[in-house]
């Protein structure tokens, strides 16, 4: 059996985050091993950023300044996630070795100077990105402090170079085989694009006009499956050195670069980073889809990585986070699997481009509200640990998404620019969300059979197994809503006669889709009890499906705006949030989903996470929420009997 998250926590919830000691004098690191111990640190992420640090030069090693800080936070009861540095190279690996650097589509060099400055396909890089992981593994394997490993940060980089166009034409001949195979996939017969040499094969650089999809796609497939190898091979190396602790690598929340399905079955632990923007109205609902997103790639307890303890630097305009809306966000990660909250950083910087970034030590200090907001979070952390970590709860609802059709239906010359497949899978959580319905996340080929309720806000491009996995689903007596431009391509992004998947037509009870109606931006359309937004379609309805709503008015007055056969639902627009909702309730009902707890208000959150219930105000003002029973609240130690006040963004973790 692999090594797992509770192997490191052990009843407990890692606290911390990532710790930047080489940026500071050495003589401030006692301060920060008290500042720690006050907060109730347990965990700190090490080296991330220090491959210039440990190895200044071609070969040396710098080891005795990390031999130090290990030491320290040993005898200080501190664990360490030792990081490998390979997220951002030393100025001498571009200077000596050019072919390190990664190169963007208008074959312009990207520079050392900045992060992730590195060329996933070239040789060079991965060999001395091995060499400083080999050597890292071999002199840490046995340190009392080591925990876990954190390979790299943040795996987003491109690249377009001669080095990826080779490893790219690699690829290409393992997935197809022969040119002819690809030609077909790539559908080449289009604008005279067909290949008779395998050199003719480049990366998807500048053209005149539009790209071929197919390449387009399989560069992004490619991408993908190129990081994951530069991850597998310094995953490998740390494992032969200690196959009995975790490791693990951070994503992106809802990043469009990686398949993180087949990312996390690679993964000890799942982490991610997280950083809602404390002004949006709606950061509380991005929030949890992350979290939904993190813990079913995990399928169980998983690690926030990252996040922000106040301001970031990179949103033009970079707001702190009111008072208790670290707390707040910090424990809705926990209710939704969490069972590490950490941040980035731990002291704030003072030099750097991240200067701005907030710490859980800010520039204000320990006498700072952030860092006394730490303090108080880390003692409210350590009073629920022993009821929450390890454990988890089943839900009802799966929501369904998958990185290979977002790629594909995101090619530059779709029908439209204002559907996107991430606003569109917000919207849909959202509203489920606000429903006060919590859900999972499923590939379209998982195994569905355990949901009550299967909901699809998008699928472009779907495999012949996916379609069978949903009819069967449906078969076997799940209830199936999905909304428009669903199955209308295959996996080679081929569109499938009649502009949708036959299969689905018949599930749905569409006999012919005549149209796309795309809307423009603040453009919608009138239907029976709500307003459509983005997109229409002029649909023929079977004689078995029953029209749910009509439009009315214009073009598609008196066509199915929502279908339903049996228990397989369609919508061929968005509705607005409101009415989405509204329909959604209305489908969860009926299909036996409900709410943890019934007459929430609307900006109140509860989840239930084994046997405890989290309740959460996401509002500014005072709430009182029915709980029916009597509970501990494990925050307070107080008894709460059927009814419970909260303050502004207050929360409260009830065991029964």
């Amino acid at each position: 059996m692999k090594p797992a998250l509770a192997d490191v926590t052990r009843g407990r919830i890692l606290f911390g985050g990532d710790y930047n000691p080489e940026q500071w004098p050495e003589e401030t690191w006692p301060d920060d091993i008290r500042l720690m111990r006050d907060a109730g640190v347990n965990s700190v992420t090490l080296g991330v950023f220090s491959w210039s640090k440990l190895e200044p030069r071609p070969g040396e090693r710098q080891f005795g300044w990390l031999d130090r800080l290990m030491d320290l936070l040993h005898a200080n009861g501190i664990g360490v996630v030792l990081a490998t540095p390979t997220a951002s190279p030393p100025p001498w690996l571009g200077r000596l070795h050019p072919d390190t650097l990664p190169v963007d589509e208008d074959g312009r060099t990207e520079w050392w100077g900045g992060r992730q400055h590195f060329s996933h396909s070239s040789a060079t890089y991965r060999r001395h990105a091995a060499a400083i992981t080999e050597d890292l593994a071999a002199r840490y394997a046995t340190h009392p402090a080591l925990t876990m490993w954190h390979i790299n940060n943040e795996y987003c980089t491109y690249d377009w170079s001669e080095a990826a166009a080779a490893r790219f034409r690699g690829w290409l001949r393992r997935k197809y085989g022969s040119l002819d195979a690809l030609n077909t996939a790539w559908g080449t017969a289009f604008w005279s694009q067909g290949y008779g040499d395998w050199e003719e094969i480049h990366t998807p650089r500048h053209a005149h006009y539009l790209k071929n999809p197919g390449q387009v796609l399989d560069f992004k497939r490619f991408t993908s499956d190129m990081l994951l190898e530069c991850f597998l091979a310094e995953r490998d190396i740390v494992r032969r050195y200690t196959p009995h602790l975790p490791v693990t690598t951070n994503f992106m929340p809802l990043w469009a670069g990686q398949d993180a399905w087949r990312w996390a079955e690679e993964e000890d632990v799942v982490s991610v980073d997280l950083y809602p923007d404390p002004r949006d109205p709606f950061g509380a609902q991005h929030g949890a889809l992350v979290q939904d997103m993190t813990r079913s790639q995990a399928r169980g307890p998983w690690m926030l990585m990252e996040q922000a303890a106040g301001p970031v630097n990179w949103r033009g305009v970079n707001h702190p986070k009111p008072r208790g809306l670290n707390r707040l966000w910090s424990l809705q990660a926990v209710a939704r699997g969490a069972d590490a909250v950490c941040y980035f950083q731990w002291r704030q910087s003072r030099q750097g481009a991240e200067k701005f970034h907030s710490g859980m030590v800010g520039h204000a200090g320990e006498h700072g509200r952030t860092y006394q907001e730490i303090k108080g979070l880390g003692a409210d952390l350590a009073r629920i640990a022993g009821e929450v970590s390890g454990s988890h709860s089943d839900h009802d609802i799966a929501v369904l998404h998958d990185w290979h059709s977002w790629w594909a239906g995101a090619h530059e010359g779709r029908l439209s620019t204002e559907v996107d497949h991430a606003r569109i899978l917000t919207a849909w959580h959202r509203a489920l969300w606000e429903a006060h319905l919590t859900t999972d996340f499923a590939h379209p080929e998982h195994d569905l059979t355990r949901y009550r309720l299967v909901v699809v806000p998008q699928l472009y491009a779907l495999t012949d197994t996916a379609i069978d996995n949903l009819l069967a689903y449906v078969r076997q007596g799940g209830t199936l809503v999905s909304g428009f431009l669903t199955g209308v391509a295959d996996e080679d992004d081929r569109v499938r006669p009649g502009g949708m998947d036959a299969r689905l037509r018949e599930l749905f009870g569409i006999r012919t889709l005549h149209e796309w109606w795309p809307l423009e931006a603040g453009e919608s359309v009138e239907c029976e009890g709500f307003r459509g937004t983005l997109w229409s379609e002029e649909i023929d309805k079977s004689d078995d499906a029953l029209t749910v709503a009509a439009y009315k008015g214009g073009e598609l007055d008196g066509l199915p705006a929502v279908l339903r056969t049996g228990r397989a639902w369609y919508l061929s627009t968005l509705p607005e949030p409101a009415d989405l909702r509204e329909l959604l309730e209305r489908i969860g009902a009926e299909a036996g989903v409900r709410p943890v707890l019934d007459g929430l208000p609307a900006q109140v959150e509860a989840v239930r996470r084994g046997d405890v219930l989290f309740v959460l105000n996401h509002g500014r003002e005072p709430v009182t929420v029915k709980v029916p029973g009597t509970h501990r609240d494990l925050l307070t130690g107080t008894t709460v009997t059927d009814d419970l006040t909260l303050g502004r963004y207050g929360a409260a973790v009830l065991k029964p």
